[in-house]
């Protein structure tokens, strides 16, 4: 009897949920590839945020990295040579007898010429007579203070010139350079410094040191001011918008910066290439703003009613901050970007329908 039941279930048809042309297996295949689709195209967005963040740590690991090794390479031998010159500067202005202030064309090459003779006479002099002839018949000595730079003789024939920096009317750090050359007549060479690693000092001695001292002396003081006001100045906005900022990078020099400013409907870039080191305002400026829309935002950019244009996907050129950037300090063009940034939102993505 059993045998006879398994055989009747067998012959029986088989019930399918749809058949081959029922219009239940055609939506049933619809949904199933939009499924597919969705499913795909949400795997798709997931991998490329993952490699974003990929990308993201490894560059922020590479930065800490740099940042460690300039601050050693900074901390070590730099700050040994910097404070046995700050010492034997500070001496050399301590027993001055005069310090003479220069202005415009009293520096000259005429007197660089005067100070180096007056060195190498002073070698000389203590060569052949001794210490006890030099204390006998003292001569003075004198300082020369040129703008931010003070220029004292050295023992052992050298020149040596400090360079005071400042920002904003405040003082900033000191740095060295240490001049030499054998007899009156043979050219100058730079001795030691405490010029930052990644300035260009060497390939200036090379370029001017021998054909214009002068100009070598003057141009170094221009470097170090202008590094340390494109320092200062993103010293001066990481500390007063600090929370708007993020994703702030820049070169040791800081002669290239870029920053992301977050707003609530958009995201700023700013991109900044000075023309060189000595340049204080960027010669080539980038300034997009990239639309953020959220629901409240794409709903309010679709009413017609109000005479918007719609959702704008490409980022926007703001050509007003730009304009800031190219004649302003950085923290002053950045008060002025913030200041203005609504404004110029609401006219570019707010324009009038047509009547």
């Amino acid at each position: 009897m059993e045998s006879d039941v398994e055989e009747s279930l067998r012959k029986r048809p088989r019930k399918y949920p749809f058949s081959a042309d029922s219009s239940s297996r055609k939506q049933f295949e619809q949904y199933s590839g939009r499924t597919f689709a969705f499913t795909g195209e949400v795997n798709f967005m997931q991998d490329d945020d993952n490699r974003l963040e990929i990308t993201r740590t490894k560059f922020g690991s590479l930065l800490k990295r740099h940042g460690d090794l300039t601050e050693r390479l900074a901390r070590d031998s730099d700050k040994i040579i910097f404070e046995r010159l700050q010492k034997e500067f500070e001496a050399a202005r301590a027993s001055q007898t005069e310090e003479i202030c220069l202005d415009g064309e009293e520096w000259n090459d005429g007197l660089l010429a005067t100070i180096r003779e007056r060195v190498h006479m002073e070698a000389d002099r203590k060569a052949m007579h001794g210490d006890a002839d030099i204390l006998a018949c003292p001569q003075d000595k004198i300082t020369y203070k040129i703008g931010n730079k003070v220029i004292c003789c050295l023992e052992g024939a050298r020149i040596g010139v400090q360079y005071e920096t400042s920002f904003a009317g405040e003082p900033c750090e000191f740095y060295h350079c240490v001049l030499e050359s054998k007899s009156f007549l043979e050219k100058m060479t730079v001795l030691e410094h405490t010029v930052p690693f990644f300035l260009p000092i060497r390939e200036i001695e090379n370029d001017l040191l021998s054909s214009n001292a002068m100009k070598f002396i003057d141009h170094v003081g221009d470097l170090l001011q202008a590094f340390v006001d494109r320092r200062e100045q993103v010293r001066l906005i990481k500390e007063l918008y600090g929370n708007q900022i993020r994703e702030l990078y820049h070169s040791l020099p800081y002669h290239m910066i870029e920053f992301v400013l977050d707003d609530s409907d958009c995201k700023v870039t700013v991109s900044l290439r000075y023309a060189d080191l000595i340049s204080v305002l960027p010669t080539r400026i980038s300034v997009l703003a990239w639309p953020m829309f959220n629901k409240n935002t794409m709903a309010t950019l679709s009413r017609k009613e109000d005479g918007l244009s719609g959702s704008h996907s490409s980022p926007i050129r703001l050509t007003y901050a730009e304009d800031a950037l190219r004649t302003m300090s950085l923290p002053e063009a950045y008060a002025e970007i913030v200041l203005n940034l609504p404004q110029a939102l609401q006219q570019t993505y707010h324009q009038k329908a047509p009547a």
